[in-house]
């Protein structure tokens, strides 16, 4: 069974090209093509695509608030598209529900693997950016709750402020001399703990809590 994809971007050209891109993928079917937020929200709820591919930078409803009202309003997980890796609107789409964020410059192949990862509940984020965005969210003040607080174990902690550092499951296990199964059975749990959507928001809820 196909994987559906609803692309939105305002370029003709690129939302042509993107079509074509994820079309050539066997494992991936588009569903339908916005040229803005506004139009992306009322596909997403007729077509309910399993994924959207989502421009950050749209005329009208721009990505960010796009991806808040899909989010709310149906099961799609949102991939976000944008030019610049320093793009203001990023973290915004993070914490409006967005699971992934690449480069507009990524290979097709690695744009295919990211659908792939986000409509298989992982979640996903530009290589170049991730240390741009831990370093934002460490500059923003931290919740009340900290975390001491956190309903999770020393283990899960340790986990989870390498979740927030961009480790992957695999590099986790090699950093606690743990096996790879075992990290990702510590992840699963501190999603389930902390009712997390995604690996996303479990690093936006570290770095909240004064991890990472």
């Amino acid at each position: 069974m196909s994987t559906r994809v609803l692309i939105a971007d305002d370029q003709d050209l690129m939302r042509a090209g993107l079509c074509g891109i994820v079309d050539s993928a066997e494992d991936l079917e588009v569903v339908g093509a916005a040229e803005n937020g506004l139009r992306a929200v009322e596909l997403a709820r007729d077509l309910r695509p399993d994924v959207v591919l989502m421009d950050i930078r749209m005329p009208g409803l721009d990505g960010v608030a796009a991806t808040a009202r899909v989010t709310a309003s149906t099961a799609a997980r949102v991939l976000v598209l944008t030019t610049f890796d320093l793009d203001e609107h990023v973290h915004a789409a993070l914490r409006a529900g967005a699971s992934g964020f690449l480069l507009k410059d990524t290979p097709p192949r690695d744009l295919l693997a990211a659908l792939r990862v986000i409509a298989g509940g992982e979640a996903l984020l530009a290589p170049t950016t991730t240390r741009r965005l831990i370093a934002e969210f460490t500059k923003l003040p931290a919740p009340v709750r900290g975390p001491a607080r956190l309903p999770i174990t020393d283990r899960e902690r340790e986990v989870l402020t390498l979740v927030a550092r961009g480790r992957t499951n695999v590099e986790i296990a090699e950093h606690l001399h743990i096996s790879p199964g075992t990290a990702k059975s510590h992840v699963r749990s501190l999603l389930m703990k902390l009712g997390a959507r995604d690996r996303v928001h479990l690093v936006l809820l570290a770095l909240g809590a004064g991890l990472g």
